[in-house]
C-alpha cells in the first residue's frame, strides 16, 4: 500500500526559553496554546503546541523546551517555515507588525511568485510570511490580538536544505509519493529551489528542498525517537541529509482530552503520566 499524504501536518522546533516562547507565539504572532503538556522523555521538558482558533491538522506548530543554543545556519536542516495569510494587504499588515516588534524581517518580495514576508523570532527560528490567496478554510481564534482577517491560517510550504537532491528526491518521490512540480531560485542566493508537492499542493501542502552544496551543515539537537503522542499517531523517518520527517494521522485531535474552549489552560498529561502529576508539575517552570 503506498503513501497518500495530503498537506503538512506539524513542524516541531526546540525552544530554550519556554515562557517567551508562550509570549512570542501567543501575543505577537496570535497564535492558540491549544495544548501544554511535557515531552515523553524527559517529563521536565515542556511540550509546547501552538495552532488555529480549533486547532487544525496543518496549523499546528510544536516546540520542545529544552537548553539549546542560537541556530548554526547551513544544510542539513530544516531553514524555513511557511506562515500562511490571506491577501496582500495582511502580508503587508504583518510587515508593519513585526516592524513596530522590532523583530529581524525583509521587504515584502515575491518568492517563487508569491508575496512574502521574511522573519526570524527571537530565537532565530527562520519563518516566511506568505500570501496564500485565501484557500480553504480558515479558522480564527476569537481570543488572538490579531484581527480576524489577518490572523495566521496554517502552515506550509516547509522549506529544508540539502548538499545534493538525489537521494532526497528519491525519498520523497518514490517512498513518500510528493511529485516535484517546479524550481525557482533560493531568496538567500545559494542554489536553487525545488518544490515538491502532495495531495491537492498549493502553500499548504508543499515541500522546499534547497539543494546548497556551498553552505556548511547545521548541527542542533534532535528531537528523540517516536512514540504515542495520543492526539495522533505519528511515524518518525530520518532522511539521508539527517532531516527528521514525521507522518502524522489528523486525529484523534487535541479535544481528545480536553474541551475545545479550554485547550491549552492546564497541563494534560497522557494517560500513563497522570499518575505522576504532582511530580511532573513539581518540576516546570512557570509558563506565566
Amino acid at each position: 500500500m503506498s503513501l497518500e499524504l495530503t498537506g503538512i501536518h506539524h513542524l516541531t522546533a526546540i525552544t530554550a526559553t519556554a515562557a517567551a516562547n508562550k509570549r512570542f507565539y501567543t501575543e505577537t504572532l496570535g497564535l492558540r496554546l491549544v495544548k501544554k503538556t511535557v515531552n515523553q522523555d524527559d517529563t521536565s521538558a515542556y511540550h509546547l503546541f501552538y495552532a488555529d482558533g480549533v486547532a487544525s491538522p496543518g496549523s499546528d506548530l510544536t516546540f520542545f523546551d529544552w537548553p539549546v543554543a542560537h541556530e548554526r545556519r547551513g544544510t542539513h536542516a530544516i531553514t524555513c517555515t511557511g506562515l500562511r495569510v490571506a491577501g496582500s494587504a495582511s502580508v503587508e499588515w504583518w510587515a508593519r507588525r513585526l516592524a513596530d516588534a522590532g523583530l529581524v524581517h525583509s521587504p515584502i518580495s515575491e518568492i517563487d511568485g508569491i508575496a512574502s514576508l521574511l522573519f526570524e523570532d527571537p530565537e532565530g527560528q527562520r519563518f516566511r510570511l506568505l500570501d496564500d490567496g485565501g484557500a480553504g478554510e480558515s479558522h480564527p481564534w476569537e481570543r488572538s490580538p490579531i484581527p480576524a482577517e489577518h490572523q495566521i491560517r496554517g502552515l506550509g510550504p516547509i522549506t529544508i536544505s540539502v548538499p545534493t537532491l538525489e537521494r532526497t528526491g528519491e525519498l520523497l518521490s518514490s517512498v513518500m509519493n510528493l511529485r516535484e512540480e517546479r524550481t525557482y531560485a533560493s531568496p538567500d542566493g545559494a542554489g536553487e529551489v525545488h518544490v515538491f508537492a502532495m495531495g491537492p499542493g498549493g502553500s499548504a501542502a508543499e515541500l522546499h528542498v534547497a539543494v546548497q552544496s556551498i553552505l556548511p551543515p547545521a548541527y542542533g539537537v534532535r528531537p528523540r525517537g517516536g512514540c504515542e503522542r495520543y492526539y495522533c499517531r505519528w511515524l518518525y523517518s530520518r532522511g539521508p541529509a539527517g532531516i527528521l520527517f514525521e507522518i502524522a494521522t489528523d486525529g484523534p485531535g487535541f479535544a481528545v482530552d480536553e474541551p475545545l474552549e479550554a485547550l491549552g489552560e492546564r497541563l494534560a498529561l497522557p494517560p500513563f503520566l497522570e499518575g505522576k502529576r504532582a511530580q511532573i508539575e513539581g518540576g516546570l517552570k512557570p509558563l506565566d
